[in-house]
């Protein structure tokens, strides 16, 4: 193990036992199931309605009779009829059949990794979508068809031996396909846009049972709704998407001023057409407190240089660790930061370089696939006592630092712990709800709160400040999180809402399905 490992390890250890306990720290970085909290950020629209009962029987692929299900924040925990799990197209469409004549609603969910209920309504039938998991990929069309339930993690695994790559998808690998149509995800290349660029066409099957094949230029209005349309269409069953060569890049970290990002991000990265894809992080020690950030590029290697097979990371033990202490505000976070920015350029799982140039250089060099080949592990925890919710905010470039002012004023006068902060760049896509109004810059925020009415309530007030601040400075914000935001505030970011209800209306006339999103927002108006 190298020094500076083993010296980071010894005082993130020792500075867990001062604050935590020595006792405590094997809980503190030790891995955990998902949570489900009893207590709800948002209550559900009407009540959380019980169960139904009426109907004397489930579909053939259910898995759960009655009972709850939750989500990725844990806070919101909803009372629904029953889970099924299809596993064909026509398990499906007897789940919509049987729902029709029960007279129940339907929700769709994946991995659940939304945050305000968007995958769940109280008393709905929800489906299951993670038993349609196939990928098979075509290598002479360059193209991926993947059930809605695969994870990113087996679409990565299935085309890397093929020496291919996704086109785009989310930063982290454990999400569900269906689940990242449904909210037109992005990643972190920025050159080939949101998810809704890189789909040649998916199979979505409306409330009425039929399946529709649609894209682009395939009855593109259906597409338009469906991409980004959180599941309310119809349910996504499978997806074609387009694939591109697997590359090796040259991975760069340079420390940035604040002040200085948008000028480096505009002129010297988006413009270097080397700089295939993205990311920066930003501060969140309290002396430099989104002060300074990191701007990572992966830029193309020569050409020759080999692809290595993917690799998993042994454990997530230290930065669990490292994460959580941060949870504990000062201390903790300046001991995360000062590890991102001076350690982990010398110990990132780097290959060398075959070119001779680069290899005297030191290069680091990661394949594409292997840098979204990313569960992030050391996020989940055994920490009942805390949460972690997202916020996504997109905003002008000429607005981000700004921006990022009001957001050191509003976390300064919260209790929400902010752990991680990023920028990416998203560009205007053409979806029923775009989030990106043209270029825009990408804040994304992972915040920690108390699993209590006092968290809940501070971080509804911060949640609605910070939506206020975007939208003020030319912004918008992203719908998937928890719904403190208000009805107004959804048409204000997205100009496009009532005109997509009413596509949902005239595909789903009986509103078959529904959730959070519907339900606050669209029927409550």
């Amino acid at each position: 193990m190298d020094r500076r490992v083993r010296r980071a390890l010894v005082v993130a250890v020792l500075l867990g036992v001062l604050l935590v306990g020595g006792q405590k720290v094997l809980i503190w970085s030790g891995d955990a199931a998902a949570k489900d909290c009893a207590i709800h950020a948002v209550p559900a629209p009407g009540g959380d309605l019980p169960a139904r009962t009426a109907a004397p029987a489930y579909p053939a692929a259910t898995v759960q009779r009655g009972g709850t299900v939750n989500d990725a924040s844990c806070l919101n925990r909803t009372r629904v009829y029953g889970v099924v799990r299809p596993r064909s197209t026509a398990d499906v469409r007897e789940a919509l059949a049987f729902a029709r004549a029960h007279d129940l609603t339907v929700s769709v969910a994946g991995t659940k990794h939304a945050m305000g209920g968007q995958a769940m309504r109280p008393g709905a039938l929800l489906l299951d979508m993670t038993g349609l998991d196939r990928v098979r990929v075509d290598t002479g069309a360059r193209t991926a068809h993947v059930g809605a339930g695969a994870r990113w993690h087996d679409v990565l695994e299935a085309v890397h031996p093929h020496g291919l790559s996704v086109a785009t998808m989310p930063s982290i690998d454990v999400l569900s396909v269906g689940g990242t149509v449904s909210v037109n995800a992005h990643g972190l290349d920025f050159r080939e846009g949101s998810l809704s660029s890189s789909i040649r066409s998916l199979r979505v099957m409306t409330a009425d049972g039929v399946v529709h094949t649609v894209g682009p230029h395939r009855e593109p209005e259906l597409f338009r709704a469906v991409v980004g349309g959180y599941g309310l269409l119809g349910v996504v069953l499978d997806v074609e998407l387009d694939l591109v060569a697997s590359e090796v890049y040259r991975l760069r970290g340079r420390v940035v001023d604040v002040a200085d990002l948008p000028r480096v991000l505009g002129e010297e990265v988006l413009a270097d057409d080397d700089v295939r894809m993205t990311y920066t992080h930003l501060s969140t020690s309290p002396g430099s407190l989104l002060r300074e950030g990191i701007v990572y590029t992966y830029e193309r290697a020569p050409a020759g240089e080999p692809v290595p097979a993917l690799e998993t990371r042994d454990s997530d033990r230290f930065g669990r660790l490292v994460l959580n202490l941060a949870r504990t505000g000062g201390t903790g976070q300046r001991l995360k930061w000062r590890l991102q920015r001076d350690l982990l350029p010398h110990v990132r799982s780097c290959h060398a370089a075959r070119n001779q140039a680069l290899r005297d250089a030191e290069a680091c060099m990661v394949a594409r696939n292997q840098a979204m080949y990313e569960s992030l592990g050391l996020l989940r925890n055994r920490l009942p006592q805390y949460t972690d919710v997202l916020h996504e905010y997109f905003l002008p470039p000429d607005q981000l630092v700004p921006f990022l002012a009001d957001l050191r004023t509003e976390l300064g006068t919260h209790d929400a712990v902010l752990l991680n902060a990023s920028i990416r760049s998203v560009h205007r896509e053409d979806v029923a709800l775009d989030y990106a109004q043209g270029d825009r810059l990408s804040v994304v925020l992972y915040l920690s709160q108390r699993v209590s009415p006092a968290g809940n309530d501070d971080m509804r007030d911060l949640t609605q400040r910070l939506v206020a601040r975007s939208l003020a400075r030319g912004g918008t914000f992203y719908l998937p999180y928890q719904q403190h935001y208000t009805a107004a505030q959804v048409r204000q970011a997205y100009p496009g809402f009532d005109d997509f209800v009413a596509t949902k209306r005239s595909y789903d006339p009986d509103l078959l399905f529904r959730n959070s999103l519907w339900d606050r927002y669209a029927e409550r108006r």
